[in-house]
Order: structure tokens, then C-alpha cells, then sequence
């Protein structure tokens, strides 16, 4: 038999590059017939809080580094809200961040910018502390961790040229999404009429928030999830007392999932507490939407993670356990 000749130098080069495209459409699960698989992902947020914390974070991302995990999503507060915003801690959040083995991401939290106004917190001006975590978070198009993903930042969009933070990405039929949403009244500001912040970032996160919904419906996809920082208040608003901070983010959600077919899974942190339930009532019936479920994250002075096991073959979708988290001794070596 004749030997294969080998393929010309350009030839090979193009075989490749159509191989890596070929396997990033597989991951995303767009290639015909392809099936999405059933995976896990990390949820953990307000934390590293205190001095203990702080030095048990390795330890407890540790902990992460040995389950099976697709992402670990980090949803805001990344100090205590009275430690000062100063420009080490940053880095120092930073670098804990960038050692996770699985791919890490991050949407704000007020302890880092809304809340820096504190005197304690040393009085910075939040939009100076909210672009400098842009800067320091959110420098490129890929998470944070040892092994990255490629994600897709609402800057990119012309009209939203300063929201890196708001990010989006697909896994095996699934949407992810976070949107820049704090607690401490969402940056609404000291005066009855929200803050010109605020009302630029409401523009940005409802079309980022529309935006997400309509590719979801349009390509079919089984689930969105959906991550902000700050607890937005469903109890409140059930009530018929919607913080006003929020009443246009509980609206928006209400009704793009009603017009969703899939399953919604909404996370947010803030008030340290975990918990999975499903507090969005239809607007007539009072009852509640059975294709969304909240998940809060623990908090400090708790730490603990919560797994989700997504199947987008599978009516649930999403799986919810809470992890609580204790130190382990260290072994002698």
C-alpha cells in the first residue's frame, strides 16, 4: 500500500481550526443531533466576609476543586461591608478567584461598590469603585479561574459600552446570565428620585434581561438561569410592597417567564440565607409560576455552597442542594 502523503502545511492548519470549531459548537450543543448532557455547577456568594474567612477560602474552594463541576458562579459581596474598599482587597479577591480549577464567575455585590460610600468602608465614591472592579474583574472576554470559558459581555453592544460585569454564556442548552443588581437599595441614591446610575444600569439590565429571554425562546433552549447580588424582595412584593429599587426587575421576571416555555432558575445572595423555593405568583391567580424557582446562596457568618445538577433532558431541569461547609483539619504531612 502507498504511503498517505501527508496534507500541505496551510491544509493542516485549516483541518485544525475547523476541528476547534467543530468541538466549541459541540460544547455549545448547536451541532445537528447533538445531545445536550446532564452536568453540575457551583452557586456561592457573600463571602470571604470576615479575618477567618479570608483565610479559610483557599480551603474551601478546595473543597469545590474536587467535585465534578462545569462553573462555579460567585453571585456578589466579596467583603464585609464596612472593610474598606481599598485598592489591595481588590487584588487580593482577585487572585483567590483566579485559583479555582473549575471556571469561575463573578457579578457584584453592594459591599464592593454601592457601599463604599461608608465612612469605614473609607468613602469612595461608588461609580469609581464599580469602574474600578470593571478594570480588575472583568478585564477580558473569558472568566476568572485556572481553566477559563469564553463569555459574552454586554459591552460589546454599542449602546452599553461600560457593562462588562453583565455576562452571558450556553451550556448544554442551558442560558446563563448575571445582571449588575445590588443590594443596599440598588444604588437608588438618598433622594426620593433614583440616581442617574441607577437609571442607566435599569436601561442596560432590562435589555440585557429582554436580550437573554428572546434567544432562549428562539433557540428552544430548556432553561435560563439568571444571577444578580441582591435579594429583590418577592415577600415584599407579594404583599403588594415591592421595593421601588426593584418593583421594574420583579415585573420584567414576571413576565418574560411567563412567556418562557423552559424552566427559570433566579440566584441571587444578599441577605444570607440560604434557600430554594418559588415566591413569583402569576399576576391573577396568586399562584405561583411552576417554571421558576429562586435559589438563595449561604452567606456569611454560614460559608456553604449549593450544587445544581442541570438536565435540560429532563422536565425539572435543575436540581437544587444546599452544601454547608466546615473546615477540615489539615493532615499532617
Amino acid at each position: 500500500m502507498a504511503a498517505r502523503r501527508p496534507l500541505p502545511r496551510r491544509r493542516r492548519a485549516a483541518c485544525k481550526g475547523l476541528l476547534r470549531a467543530l468541538c466549541a459548537l459541540a460544547a455549545l450543543g448547536l451541532l445537528p443531533g447533538a445531545a445536550a448532557a446532564p452536568f453540575a455547577f457551583a452557586l456561592i456568594g457573600d463571602l470571604p466576609y470576615s479575618t477567618a474567612e479570608r483565610r479559610l477560602f483557599p480551603q474551601f474552594l478546595e473543597t469545590l476543586d474536587r467535585e465534578r463541576l462545569a462553573f462555579v458562579v460567585h453571585d456578589g459581596d466579596i467583603k464585609d461591608g464596612d472593610a474598606r474598599c481599598d485598592v489591595p482587597l481588590y487584588f487580593d479577591r482577585l487572585a483567590l478567584f483566579q485559583a479555582s480549577w473549575h471556571p469561575l464567575i463573578y457579578t457584584p455585590g453592594d459591599n464592593e461598590w454601592t457601599d463604599c460610600r461608608r465612612s469605614g468602608a473609607g468613602a469612595y465614591e461608588p461609580v469609581e469603585r464599580l469602574n474600578f472592579l470593571r478594570q480588575v474583574f472583568f478585564r477580558d472576554a473569558y472568566s476568572l479561574g485556572q481553566n477559563k470559558i469564553a463569555l459574552q459581555r454586554q459591552s460589546d453592544d454599542a449602546r452599553f459600552p461600560q457593562y462588562r460585569e453583565n455576562l452571558r454564556w450556553r451550556h448544554e442548552g442551558i442560558l446563563f446570565v448575571t445582571l449588575n443588581v445590588p443590594g443596599s437599595n440598588n444604588n437608588w441614591g438618598r433622594a426620593s428620585l433614583p440616581s442617574a446610575e441607577f437609571l442607566d444600569r435599569l436601561r442596560a439590565n432590562t435589555a440585557w434581561m429582554e436580550a437573554a429571554f428572546a434567544l432562549a425562546r428562539r433557540d428552544a433552549m430548556a432553561g435560563i438561569v439568571l444571577v444578580i447580588q441582591a435579594n429583590p424582595g418577592f415577600e415584599a412584593a407579594n404583599a403588594g410592597f415591592a421595593p421601588p429599587p426593584y418593583r421594574p426587575l420583579l415585573d420584567q421576571l414576571r413576565y418574560e417567564t411567563m412567556r418562557f416555555a423552559g424552566q427559570v432558575l433566579f440566584v441571587h445572595g444578599d441577605t444570607h440565607n440560604f434557600r430554594s423555593d418559588r415566591p413569583l405568583l402569576h399576576p391573577q391567580t396568586r399562584r405561583a409560576l411552576e417554571n421558576f424557582r429562586r435559589v438563595e446562596t449561604f452567606g456569611h457568618p454560614f460559608m456553604g455552597w449549593v450544587k445544581v445538577e442541570a438536565d435540560a433532558a429532563t422536565p425539572e431541569v435543575f436540581r437544587v442542594k444546599g452544601e454547608p461547609w466546615s473546615p477540615q483539619p489539615l493532615l499532617a504531612p
